[in-house]
């Protein structure tokens, strides 16, 4: 009997749209055997999901369309899923492939109790009652480790954590036992310690359950912690395919090796991240040729410990530019019947530290330790329970809302999400210019039109983007219009509130190098804030780390990385896959 579970062969898919044609996939091949995990990495737009939702037969259409190939599964009898019709396949999809999908507060329906959309999928493809449905929902609910099982069956969405949404699409789509599991990007957005338990969950399943899974990510750092076999999708096509040992010891293809060197590399500190365009060439044919010479083997783009040292001296000779002394921010969860909180949950909790000008310090722990709540507080989007915070050596926690307008164009931030950042009805230059009219920069809309192409032009957007909506630009497209837009009223304090969190890696060091080049173009000063903990480190001069609204380690990012003093930090820096350490 053959170990061949899955077959697509000469796989080709399209997408029309305003008269344009778009090759998503383009006439790949590939097989996934029993008991395998086959890693499918690559950017966004390169093919990955689209080729996951063609197995599941999800692909709308129009505008979707697959124009030829097999998708062979071979259970008791090998089957092309493509031939069968949307009924046939009903019997197939959910029980003998299951897909969890990459955000699961959209996959959840956020008016249904957790445990009713579990047994709703049993009682379909099992047909259980509504009891034994249920005793299965929570016996699921125990087996992806979700805490107080019988509890969760009852939450709704809104009242879980991301990592415990995700555990729960995990139990839905491990109810019926399936032969494959689809896992679609998922631990995008997840903090590492959350990230490394989803991981180690899935491998855990994979073995418990003799399933294959078919794991889809853009990060390779991800994958090798998971996959036997690696393949790698750029625009579409296969370029690569192997072992994880044999990918990271020996890639082959410019466009791996790009994707491998993304990452911030955790042992040295670059001046420069890699970018993809660093190891190949594509002609306007589509051609790709490598580029012999990277950064990584440059010596001058390494920052030397000397170099650093002299830096950081004249940093810390300087006064402080803001200094945050014994702040807390409490929210009332629970009131008596006047109406008196008597219950707070400590989202900062006495916290004291200071930034210097020309400083980038970097704010790490898990979601939920405070770290957002603390850069919203600083910028009094949130307004603080008790403690100062002084900015130039003034406290404006004290300041009316007048005065905290004039002191908001100095401190600007940059928000985690760019889709949700911009207001979808108006231009991109208008969206630039609203802050510079609110603030009265400029006096005229030309001064403030040349401003905004200016601003673009910086961010490396054309001037063409000025008269574009939003939903016409990539991800990192929208953050670099996001970060065009904060440059706009000339501040000297902006915090990067999880701005590169789920971008791309390629992308992500596009942004990061932007941010790191607009620091010694302008003299920005940064607070940046990451659950990824080498993201921060790469950036960072100092580190702050996060845990429960209190600090747990504050100093040096280089000396806290290579040292950790508590468990927690140990913990964190333990979560970051082994191929980035």
């Amino acid at each position: 009997m053959s170990s061949t579970l899955l077959e697509i062969k000469n796989l080709s898919i399209e997408f029309r749209s305003n008269q344009q044609t778009i090759q998503a996939v383009k006439n790949i091949a590939f097989t996934l055997q029993k008991g395998e995990i086959l890693g499918i990495v690559g950017e966004s737009g390169s093919g990955k999901s689209v080729t996951a939702l063609s197995i599941m037969q999800l692909i709308a259409s129009p505008p979707g369309k697959i124009n030829q190939g097999e998708i062979i599964f071979n259970t008791l009898k090998k089957i092309n899923l493509l031939s069968l019709s949307e009924k046939e396949m009903v019997s197939y999809r959910g029980k003998e492939i299951a897909m969890i999908f990459q955000e699961p507060m959209t996959s959840l329906n956020p008016v249904m109790k957790c445990g009713k959309q579990v047994s709703e999928i049993v009682k379909l493809h099992l047909s259980l009652s509504s009891k034994e449905a249920k005793e299965k929902t929570i016996s699921l609910f125990q087996e992806v480790q979700l805490p107080r099982p019988s509890e969760m069956y009852h939450a709704y969405p809104h009242q879980l954590s991301g990592g415990q949404k995700q555990r729960v699409m995990i139990a839905m789509a491990i109810a019926c036992n399936p032969a494959i599991l689809i896992a679609d990007e998922p631990t995008t957005a997840l903090d590492v310690s959350v990230q490394k338990g989803i991981l180690e969950l899935l491998k855990t399943l994979q073995q418990t359950r003799k399933m294959s899974i078919l794991f889809i990510t853009h990060d390779l750092g991800i994958i090798a912690e998971v996959a036997d076999r690696i393949m790698v999708m750029y625009k579409g096509l296969i370029v690569e395919e192997g072992s994880v040992k044999q990918l990271f010891s020996n890639p082959k293809h410019p466009y791996t090796k790009g994707l491998i060197a993304c990452r911030p590399n955790i042992k040295k500190r670059y001046k420069t991240l890699p970018i993809i365009a660093d190891f190949m060439i594509e002609n306007a044919n589509g051609v790709i040729s490598e580029k012999m010479v990277s950064l990584n083997d440059n010596v001058s783009n390494v920052i030397r410990k000397e170099e650093r040292k002299e830096l950081q001296h004249q940093l810390y000779s300087k006064t402080p530019i803001l200094e945050i002394k014994n702040l807390k921010t409490y929210f009332p969860v629970r009131k008596n019947i006047l109406g008196k909180p008597t219950n707070f949950v400590k989202a900062v909790n006495d916290i004291s530290f200071k930034v210097y000008p020309g400083e980038t310090l970097g704010l790490v722990g898990e979601s939920g330790c405070g770290k957002t709540t603390l850069g919203r507080t600083i910028l009094r989007l949130i307004e603080p329970t008790e403690g100062c915070i002084y900015y130039k050596g003034k406290d404006i926690t004290k300041l009316s809302l007048k005065e905290l307008r004039k002191e908001r164009k100095k401190i600007q931030i940059i928000f985690q999400d760019p889709y949700s950042s911009l207001n979808p009805r108006i231009t991109i230059g208008n969206a630039i210019i609203e802050p510079m009219k609110v603030h009265q920069i400029f006096s005229t809309d030309s001064q403030c039109k040349e401003k905004a192409m200016e601003l673009l032009k910086k961010v490396n957007l054309p001037e063409t983007s000025y008269n574009r909506y939003p939903h016409e630009f990539s991800g990192g497209q929208r953050q670099r219009i996001c970060i065009a837009r904060t440059l706009a009223l000339n501040p000297e304090l902006i915090i990067c509130d999880e701005s590169v969190s789920a971008l791309d890696v390629s992308i992500q060091a596009q942004i990061l190098n932007l941010l790191n080049d607009l620091k010694k173009e302008f003299g920005f000063t940064y607070i940046f804030i990451s659950h990824d903990l080498s993201v921060v480190k790469y950036m960072s001069d100092r580190m702050i780390v996060m845990n429960k609204g209190k600090i747990e380690e504050y100093g040096d990012a280089d000396e806290i990385y290579s040292n950790p003093q508590t468990e927690y930090t140990k913990k964190l820096i333990q979560s970051i896959p082994n191929v980035l350490n």
